[in-house]
């Protein structure tokens, strides 16, 4: 390694967690963030020379950051969770489609640094899986504006340098992305929640729903959930809605007597969350990031991340042994 390249990389280290979920919450997808990263590293790096120091780094990084996530996401489709892709179906319906992976919002498995003191959302609020999926319903432009600013502490002044724009365009747009997010986000953030809830209430109950799915205890994992529980599974479009709905599905496919599964809590988007693996004859297979919402001390919301690639970021091992 040169010493320039040296230098560039202590330059950015303290930065990069925070750029990452920058990204991530631009992109809706762990793999695009870290696409959009890279992209904007080459570029830093190869412009570093003309970096003249009127703005501070971090502010130079994260517009690089802003822009190359910005021509990432108009260049493909939009991502969105089950719920907003479709009305939920009848448990003893057909299942729906297996959609490509691009379609939906991921789980997000990276540290988040404390937001910066003017910002309006706290670090762990802006990566919960409902705030990053309201925001890839805005143009990318509102998208960076709102991230810009309420997340990350820009001034107004700074955001339209970083953007291209004016100022009074800036101000138009983050009043536009602000109703949008009101919209599309719950009331209360899965951070209230969980302090509402806290710690050890919070991991008891992950403990509880995570001992009830390996015993295949529908009635036990039921009680557990919220009446309007909603359960989805990318990339199936299919979801579930209602505690009724939800338990007739768990019975007879996941929980099925054939089924035998074991799983350990992990850390995702800020809220509770575990991995599941299958063993269904052929050893311990990885099955899915379990991203769950909580709402007055129940599961109102289960987002199952059915894909094994996952456990990688998320550090886990893909066939574990298990006693």
């Amino acid at each position: 390694m040169t010493a320039a390249r040296a230098s560039f990389d202590d330059l950015v280290r303290p930065h990069q967690s925070a750029l990452l979920a920058h990204c991530y919450r631009m992109t809706g997808s762990l793999p695009d963030a870290e696409d959009a990263l890279q992209d904007a590293l080459l570029r830093a790096w190869r412009s570093l020379d003309s970096f003249e120091g009127r703005s501070s780094l971090r502010t130079w990084l994260f517009t690089i950051a802003t822009n190359s996530c910005r021509r990432l996401v108009e260049q493909r489709s939009r991502r969105v969770l089950p719920v907003d892709f479709g009305p939920p179906s009848d448990p003893h319906g057909p299942r729906g489609p297996v959609l490509e992976e691009s379609t939906w919002v991921t789980p997000f498995a990276g540290a988040v640094e404390e937001a910066s003191p003017p910002a309006k959302y706290e670090s762990k609020e802006s990566v919960e899986l409902a705030f990053v999926a309201a925001l890839q319903l805005l143009p990318s432009r509102q998208r960076a504006v709102l991230l810009l600013r309420d997340v990350l502490g820009f001034s107004a002044l700074e955001t339209a340098g970083a953007l291209d724009g004016s100022v009074a365009s800036v101000n138009s747009a983050l009043q536009r992305a602000r109703g949008a997010i009101a919209e599309h986000t719950p009331k209360q953030s899965q951070q209230q929640a969980l302090r509402s809830l806290g710690d050890a209430e919070g991991k008891s109950l992950v403990n509880r729903l995570l001992g009830a799915w390996e015993r295949r205890d529908v009635d036990g994992l039921v009680e557990l959930l919220a009446e309007d529980v909603e359960l989805s599974m990318p990339p199936e479009a299919t979801w579930f809605r209602g505690r009724t709905d939800v338990a007739e599905f768990l019975r007879e496919v996941p929980l099925a007597k054939s089924m035998c599964w074991r799983g350990v809590p992990v850390k995702a988007n800020g809220q509770l969350a575990f991995a599941l693996w299958l063993d269904s004859g052929g050893g311990w297979q990885p099955h899915s990031i379990n991203v769950l919402t909580v709402a007055d001390g129940c599961v109102s919301g289960f987002a199952a991340f059915r894909s094994p690639p996952l456990f990688d970021a998320f550090g886990l091992p893909a066939r574990p042994e298990f006693a």
